[in-house]
């Protein structure tokens, strides 16, 4: 009887303990944009995802990335943007960054690593940038 409320006892500090640690090995993989928003200074939201908006990114174990950004109506002048999202990435405690040739948000946002997902809240001049990439 002991024994068994002493492995019921082990179990839930396990449990409880369960927390996450963001490394090079667990934050690799395949992502994908699940939420993407901008904000005025009037306080006009846009939601990019719902106009048609595509992110993805692949970070390696070494430190590349690949993807893609498609923005319909988010370049400058209300043109496309559409990008290769080719470069590196690195990971600082919690903070994920990207370093690419395209001229793009993403690599001037400080991402924040939890598992299986990336955010991002930036402010830039008079536009707020929220995004969200999950694994």
């Amino acid at each position: 009887m002991r024994l068994a409320a002493a492995l019921a006892a082990g179990a839930l500090v396990l449990a409880c303990g369960d927390s996450f640690s963001p490394s090079v090995d667990n934050m690799a993989g395949d992502y994908h944009v699940t939420s993407f928003t901008t904000t005025d200074t009037l306080g006009t939201t846009v939601n990019w995802v719902a106009i048609g908006a595509t992110l993805t990114l692949s970070l390696t174990t070494n430190d590349s990335v690949t993807g893609h950004i498609f923005v319909p109506g988010g370049g400058p002048g209300g043109a496309d943007l559409d990008a290769d999202m080719a470069g590196t990435w690195h990971l600082v405690g919690d903070i994920v960054t990207f370093n690419q040739a395209a001229d793009t948000f993403v690599r001037n946002v400080a991402f924040i690593a939890s598992k299986n997902r990336l955010s991002g809240d930036q402010s830039f001049s008079s536009t707020r940038i929220r995004i969200t990439l999950t694994k």
